[in-house]
């Protein structure tokens, strides 16, 4: 398994945990300092995307032991306090967690409302390549941060969560791990199979959905979040992967690339349930003083699927890539 080179800085803060990731500078910013890093913005989402990365398959040219740096550790904890305070502030808050899911199965009319409507609807094949790309910081480790919250559930919650994850690796088979089905899309599409190769073109709206799942997933307190963000993601996956899978039919990407979406409508629908009647209805009977996290992490994965949607297709409608320059860009 070959690891990820390192990134690109995108400002100070990422800078200096590149720089003490090479060894070439020891010193990192105070935590007191962060006040004036956007919460949403290029160098805090950077700068956590690499420190989570230490806990996944770190970088090349980069020891592991610093996976428990103490220093990092205090840098990651300052950014995450400024990102969650974030989070929480945009997040609309209130109602159950069955209210909130269901909000997510309303269907917007006019057929917008996200990049999979888009796509359908007005996508080229260039756009499709785009959103693989950028989609391919969390396909690529598909399930894998959702995977942090096992140990931390009991009974039905932990059981209906294994059954979803074991569908989610193959259910025993390597070929069919959706991370590996992802990877085949790419090569229908001609884009790079390496993991985060696209990490330098992905605008911070892309890298706060991945930094958001490691928050939830790394922390036994946001365990609830967790839980709600996933119920999130596997209630609305089976309709997007269906016109993605029909986006894809229409531009002649290839059985590879169709076939990983095809695969999520069927398999999601029943993930769909398993996730709402076990491991949210499992967790809440057992810890019902969760609930209000579980409807945070349902709204604030919708908050910043909706800030992705707008960065896409304000960039598409215009005509331009929604990818950020890089030297050498794999997405061509």
């Amino acid at each position: 398994m070959t690891a990820p080179v390192l990134p690109r800085a995108r400002g100070p803060v990422s800078d200096a945990v590149l720089r003490r990731l090479t060894g070439s500078a020891r010193f990192l910013p105070a935590t007191a300092s962060l006040g004036g890093c956007a919460p949403y913005g290029d160098d805090l989402q950077l700068a956590l995307y690499v420190l989570y990365e230490l806990h996944y398959r770190g970088f090349q040219g980069v020891p592991d032991a610093l996976e428990w740096d103490p220093d990092l550790l205090r840098l990651r904890a300052g950014l995450e306090r400024r990102f969650l305070s974030a989070l929480r502030d945009d997040t609309p808050c209130g109602g159950s967690a069955q209210d909130a899911l269901m909000e997510l199965m309303a269907e917007p009319s006019g057929g917008r409302g996200s990049a999979s409507h888009f796509l359908l609807h007005r996508g080229e094949l260039w756009q499709l390549r785009e959103y693989a790309a950028l989609r391919s910081l969390y396909h690529l480790k598909e399930a894998d941060p959702q995977l942090w919250v096992v140990p931390r559930l009991i009974g039905r919650a932990k059981a209906g969560m294994v059954a979803v994850e074991y569908d989610e690796f193959g259910a025993g088979r390597a070929e069919r791990i959706h991370a590996r089905l992802y990877a085949d899309l790419m090569t229908d599409l001609r884009l790079s199979t390496h993991y985060g190769a696209y990490l330098d073109t992905a605008p911070p709206a892309m890298l706060t959905l991945v930094t958001m799942m490691s928050l939830f997933g790394l922390h036994r307190a946001r365990r609830g979040s967790l839980v709600g963000h996933f119920a999130a993601v596997e209630v609305a996956s089976s309709p997007a992967s269906a016109r993605l899978a029909d986006a894809l039919r229409r531009c002649d990407a290839g059985p590879a690339a169709q076939r990983f979406y095809d695969e999520h409508v069927e398999a999601d629908a029943v993930h769909e349930q398993l996730v709402r009647h076990e491991v949210v209805a499992g967790l809440l009977a057992d810890e019902p003083e969760l609930e209000d996290d579980v409807v945070f992490g349902i709204r604030a994965t919708g908050l910043l699927e909706d800030r992705l949607t707008a960065h896409l297709t304000h960039a598409w409608s215009t005509g331009r890539s929604a990818l950020l320059p890089a030297p050498n860009d794999p997405a061509g």
